[in-house]
């Protein structure tokens, strides 16, 4: 949709606006059409039993979006007809290319790239309109309308932010910078008062009827920076809340957009984004007991001093093998898989099953357990286990099965880390405490699947790695699985 109005400021006519194949009623209808099929795409995406039903609605809405926009708009034929095309064949190609290739483990930063792109799309419209007032029916370079002006002001901001703070995500969950907060003395001032003069900005653009362009480009510049410094002092732990919070930013941008548009498309597709994004991040702040303000604020409030990682010192602990493992779960009438990101990274979902398999041939309860932020982004863990054909009532949630691990037999933690660590319940200066976890320590015995002994994503020390219940079995999780079905 982004693209096809982008189209406007390559010299598109307000005459071809008013000359569609069909009229504005019909346009409007299938708008809220296809915004119906958007609403059962995100109630279908709710569920991984549902899921693949809920992409085709949302396929299918975009696609009815598409054609709709093209016939109202009258790009049916020309240069405009092949730019759409053009930017559909390119765009698809390289959208189907990453699909197929990418990993599961890649997933998240994957999903930050695109939300980067969507920001940088929402620029470009912003920047479009903003030069070309005249072919989007906004008035004249120099003499926009004042509510327009805000509209693309907040377009712009709102985008400029999601997509430098979409290629920080990306960066930090790709490993090319640091998972810790990067912060500096003074950075929640700075934040404040470039948030001050951007609004400022916006106020003296539309005062002026956006003659001043530098204006315009100082929104965009500062909202630039302002992406970045808001999303480096942000933790690995806290990054789920993250990329569902820029994806609600870049709903909150093109539905801006779709005001100044005029684009009914626009609007319900960004609202129906960044609505349901904001509220899973509130959901998620809930879950890990963060405060949603601290969140999106860049982390405002929080304690840089806490200690976030071990200190150096060798401590002791129990190493079991496979064989260990085998014999101790055989013999157990109850045990809870432990999901969590380096089950992800060993591609071991499938082993997985196929032991939970054979231990319930041996007559063993087996259920699988699943914190909210397991993995690096929401859902996670419940799509790798989709994906491995785990029947779907045997995953619980967190706040459904941890009052069963005291009835466990054995807790077996396949890559999990900060999600089942016990000093975020005692530490006060953990930067996880507050978070609720699985508590995995109150079984009679945990078996800890990991490569080492280092800190999590968080870069927190696990004080249940040297509990007396706890065997750690060091190996990569794909290989570590498939050798305890051999014992098995």
């Amino acid at each position: 949709m982004l693209s096809i109005n982008l189209l406007f400021a390559s010299g598109l006519a307000q005459q071809q606006i008013q000359q569609g194949v069909i009229s504005a009623n019909t346009a409007a209808t299938a708008y809220i059409f296809a915004g119906v099929l958007f609403i059962m795409a995100l109630r279908g995406l709710s569920s991984p039993e549902s899921s693949r039903r809920g992409n085709v609605y949302g396929m299918l809405g975009i696609a009815i979006s598409i054609v709709t926009s093209l016939l109202y708009f009258n790009i049916v034929r020309g240069q405009g007809l092949v730019l759409v095309i053009s930017g559909l064949v390119i765009g698809g190609s390289f959208g189907a290319v990453i699909a197929k290739r990418i990993a599961m483990t890649s997933m998240p930063q994957l999903i930050a790239f695109f939300h980067s792109l969507v920001g940088l799309a929402a620029v470009l419209v912003a920047c479009a309109a903003f030069f070309s007032p005249e072919a989007f029916g906004i008035g004249a370079i120099g003499s926009i309308k004042g509510y327009s002006l805000l509209e693309l002001s907040l377009g712009a901001a709102i985008g400029a932010i999601t997509f430098t703070g979409s290629v920080i995500a990306f960066l930090k969950l790709n490993g090319n910078m640091s998972g810790s907060p990067i912060s500096f003395k003074g950075q929640h001032f700075v934040n404040l008062a470039l948030g001050i003069a951007v609004v400022l900005l916006i106020v003296k653009l539309m005062n002026g009827g956006g003659a001043d362009t530098g204006i315009f480009w100082a929104i965009i510049i500062i909202t630039l920076l302002l992406g970045v410094l808001l999303i480096i002092p942000i933790g690995g732990a806290d990054m789920p809340v993250v990329i569902s919070m820029l994806n609600s930013y870049s709903g909150w941008a093109a539905a801006a957009l779709g005001f100044t548009l005029g684009n009914l498309a626009l609007i319900i597709t960004g609202a129906l984004v960044g609505s349901s994004g904001a509220i899973l991040s509130y959901i998620m702040c809930k879950g890990m007991n963060r405060s949603f303000f601290n969140v999106i604020l860049g982390g405002f409030g929080a304690d840089s001093s806490a200690a976030s990682a071990d200190d150096g010192e060798q401590k002791p602990f129990k190493r079991g093998s496979a064989e260990d493992a085998a014999f101790i779960m055989k013999n157990a009438s109850k045990v809870l898989i432990v999901p969590g990101y380096g089950l992800a990274v060993a591609q071991a979902q499938h082993a997985t099953r196929e032991m939970v398999d054979a231990l319930k041939e041996a007559g063993v309860e087996v259920k699988y357990a699943i914190h909210p932020v397991a993995g690096r982004m929401p859902g996670h863990m419940n799509v790798l286990l989709a994906e491995a054909n785990v029947p779907y009532d045997e995953v619980f949630e967190l706040e459904d099965i941890n009052s069963e691990f005291a009835t466990a037999d054995v807790a077996f933690v396949v890559g999990a880390n900060d999600v089942t660590n016990p000093s975020a319940k005692t530490d006060t200066t953990s930067p996880i405490y507050g978070m609720p976890i699985l508590d995995v320590e109150k079984s009679a015995t945990v078996l800890f699947v990991k490569r080492s002994m280092s800190a999590g994503y968080a870069g927190v020390d696990n004080p249940l790695f040297y509990a007396d219940n706890t065997m750690m079995l060091l190996s990569d999780a794909k290989k570590m699985v498939e050798e305890i079905i051999k014992a098995l």
